[in-house]
């Protein structure tokens, strides 16, 4: 197998420009930002849901959450792979999420509401990238982006029906 030179090992060559590669990059990691403070909150609330529904919230939150964690590191893999670093910490998230953190401990009802709306902002926010990608002719990260509208639609739709009397 050749060696590649030093000048040529970091040049990323793979059929999308490198514009094109940090608008899908700096996209990606506002995806990023609104799916880990999405799962922040979707943990809290399983930590500290009360009441009637405890059960039932208690349960479904959990399988939310897990899916929110599993999704955060194939988004972060996709914006290394397109050459850029991905945010990781506090500060990152909160200026690059549209999701505000919930203060205090809503009522169960509250917080199925926070989270319908959650899920509707990540579906936005990964919708926005969608023609920046295409165009590009980006796959990948239309692949990733329809698996996430896909399951924040449907996850919305699930938590609006508890909601409805």
């Amino acid at each position: 197998m050749a060696r590649k030179s030093k000048s040529s090992a970091g040049k990323i060559d793979i059929g999308i420009s490198g514009e094109d590669r940090e608008k899908i990059a700096g996209g990606l990691a506002h995806l990023l930002a609104d799916t880990y403070t999405l799962y922040l909150a979707t943990h809290n609330f399983h930590w500290n849901v009360t009441g009637p529904m405890f059960n039932t919230l208690h349960a479904m939150f959990m399988t939310q959450y897990t899916e929110l964690w599993n999704a955060v590191d194939p988004i972060a893999e996709r914006i290394r792979s397109l050459g850029f670093p991905a945010p990781g910490t506090y500060s990152q998230f909160g200026k690059l999420s549209s999701i505000s953190e919930v203060e205090g401990v809503p009522s169960a009802t509250q917080m199925v509401a926070i989270l319908v709306k959650g899920h509707e902002a990540v579906a936005k926010t990964a919708r926005s990238i969608f023609r920046v990608a295409e165009e590009a002719n980006d796959q990948p990260t239309a692949d990733l982006l329809t698996q996430r509208l896909d399951i924040h639609e449907k996850t919305a739709w699930m938590l609006r029906s508890i909601l409805q009397r």
